[in-house]
């Protein structure tokens, strides 16, 4: 099962044809604003609400359409607490839109990172952020990931957590072959994928993946 995570950021407008492959859509407090433009109706919405105008809420209670009240003061980001909900209702792919842009650099900085977080590891198969050509994922060492852009797509390789270790690489451009990515440092900024299938390893630590088609730049 596919869960779409609508998100309070800057969705690209092309964001939306990924709705079509949803088999459940969580909104995020204000991304319900721009599921609502592109005639979306989540399948719950989630979130201390302080951002989503009333009549809009009372609009998607009448369609019955769940609400998840969370207080403003918790522990957690509404968009933390909306990846919980999709890996608990069995997605075993969450794509997060949304989670980049915005006035919050704050928000999108711990939306990154919470791609790193360990409890993901083993319990969901893919948790990724899409931006419109914009592709992010992470990587738990000991594990390898497969690239899925083409020839010419722009890789960054950014360790977090403390050092990568034991870093590979296939079918990019500046090979690394068994080498520390240090956390802090900009070696795996701008990498290019030059053959496919390309692929990341690594044996300790985590690694944020970012990969963004070339239309992008």
């Amino acid at each position: 099962m596919q869960a779409m995570v609508v998100a309070a950021g800057d969705p690209d407008p092309r964001d939306a044809t990924l709705l079509a492959a949803a088999d459940l859509v969580i909104a995020v407090d204000r991304g319900a604003l721009w599921l609502d433009a592109r005639s979306r109706r989540p399948d719950l919405l989630i979130g201390d609400l302080d951002s989503v105008p009333d009549d809009l809420v009372e609009r998607l209670i009448a369609a019955g359409v769940p609400i998840d009240r969370r207080a403003v003061d918790k522990d957690a980001s509404d968009t933390e607490l909306a990846i919980e909900r999709a890996v608990a209702a069995g997605a075993d792919r969450v794509v997060l839109l949304g989670a980049l842009g915005g006035p919050r650099l704050d928000h999108e900085l711990a939306n990154l990172l919470l791609l790193a977080d360990p409890r993901w590891r083993g319990v969901t198969a893919d948790l990724r952020i899409v931006r419109g050509g914009t592709k992010v994922r992470a990587l738990h060492g000991e594990g390898t990931l497969a690239l899925e852009g083409v020839a010419g797509d722009t890789v960054t390789l950014l360790p977090v957590s403390g050092d990568a270790e034991g870093v590979r690489t296939r079918g990019l451009r500046y090979p690394l072959a068994g080498e520390r990515l240090r956390i802090g440092r900009t070696r795996g900024l701008s990498n290019r994928i030059v053959e496919t299938p390309a692929s990341v390893s690594l044996e300790n630590g985590t690694l944020i993946v970012i990969e963004q088609h070339e239309e992008e730049e």
